[in-house]
């Protein structure tokens, strides 16, 4: 199911043994538009220490309760390397975290989450031990996540002019995929909240905080208006895609991979 991050913000997280805290924040994964993290406030329990939760460590959801269950005690997630959330979260503090928690390397394969497309997939593969020497990547130290917080803002650049700003991200709650960016457009059109692939951009400039796609106002104007108080369905989706003549995500086998990142302008990671 497609679920907007921002109803995700303040939900419980409890472990097995207790409640840990409630999620005041994500980090995004900017090569393949994947929220890798939960930024979640712990409160009393940790002396108010926020800490980083993967989705691989969900034990279940509760939609209907807003909460996540998670497979780790409070301990174990106390006693967890310690990681400054304002700060870059580098590929080393994340080998640390798999390593302490004994959880297999999401990066280095050509899955989502490893060899596989959803982060519950990571769990089966669990150690006692520190996994194996963490797969090399491109740029040492490099691991692209960005706060979700940084992103809301940026700038939607249409081939004619600007278009919107986002205001929010539509993820799937499976695999934790970025489908859509939510565009507010009130600037231009009282009202119109409208829905944009992050796949179809052309570009993305982290530097300038903004997002270029190749789609005209006129084409954003006109295009099926969403209403954040409604779920994202298929027949919303199935709509969206045919205004745009794109092939959809969810039969088109010859896509690219759908987290491929557009061009990259800058190298500068954020977290």
């Amino acid at each position: 199911m497609l679920r907007s991050l921002k109803d995700l913000e303040h939900y419980t997280v409890s472990a097995t043994d207790g409640d840990l805290g409630s999620v005041t924040n994500f980090l995004l994964d900017d090569e393949r538009w994947t929220v890798r993290y939960l930024v979640v406030e712990t409160g009393g329990f940790f002396t108010g220490r926020r800490v980083l939760i993967s989705p691989a460590f969900f034990q279940r959801a509760e939609w209907a309760t807003r909460r996540f269950h998670l497979a780790l005690t409070r301990d174990k997630i106390k006693n967890s390397p310690s990681i400054d959330v304002d700060k870059s979260v580098s590929r080393q503090h994340e080998s640390e975290y798999y390593g302490y928690y004994g959880y297999p390397y999401y990066w280095g394969y050509t899955g989502l989450w490893g060899m596989g497309g959803s982060p519950g997939l990571l769990a089966p593969y669990k150690i006692d031990a520190a996994p194996s020497p963490a797969p090399r990547v491109a740029r040492d130290g490099d691991a692209h996540l960005r706060s979700i917080r940084e992103v809301i803002g940026y700038d939607i650049q249409g081939s004619d002019g600007s278009i919107g700003r986002v205001a929010d991200f539509i993820v799937d709650d499976e695999t934790w995929e970025v489908r859509y960016l939510v565009l507010d457009t009130s600037h231009w059109w009282l009202g119109k909240t409208v829905l944009v692939a992050p796949h179809w951009a052309s570009r993305v400039s982290w530097d300038e905080r903004k997002v270029f796609v190749d789609l005209s106002r006129q084409s954003i104007k006109d295009s099926p208006r969403w209403d954040p108080s409604a779920a994202v369905n298929r027949e919303y989706e199935t709509r969206l895609y045919d205004f745009y003549g794109r092939p959809t995500y969810w039969t088109d086998t010859q896509a690219p991979l759908e987290g491929s990142p557009p061009p990259r302008e800058s190298s500068t990671t954020h977290a």
